[in-house]
């Protein structure tokens, strides 16, 4: 009786434990961001380029947030390079300068 207890306590913490990993996953992939931003954005948005320099420390969280809204960036004058990404491409480009915001507890060191 004792082992059955200790098994099923076991159990259910396994299962909630693989749950909170679901839960605590955002809805992009800040590695895959990285990337997408440094290949598609920093070709624009650099010193001497057509855009207003951009890193991810250039603005706080709430002001990426802001910028990422769908209402807001149809608004930007890159709007059309916007159109070429998929939602996933957006989310993992908004984690990426999200997670590394000015105000964020790891902002970006380097440009």
């Amino acid at each position: 009786m004792h082992r059955k207890l200790v098994f099923m306590f076991v159990a259910i913490t396994f299962v909630f434990s693989l749950a909170s990993f679901g839960f605590s996953e955002t809805n992009g992939n800040s590695r895959k961001g990285k990337h997408l931003f440094r290949n598609s954005c920093r070709e624009c948005h650099q010193e001497d380029a057509t855009a207003k320099p951009l890193s991810p420390d250039s603005k706080t969280q709430a002001q990426w947030e802001r910028v990422f809204k769908p209402d807001n960036y149809n608004k930007l004058d890159c709007k059309d390079e916007w159109a070429k990404h998929s939602e996933q491409d957006l989310a993992d480009i908004f984690t990426y300068l999200h997670k590394h915001a000015f105000d964020s507890p790891s902002p970006a060191k380097c440009k």
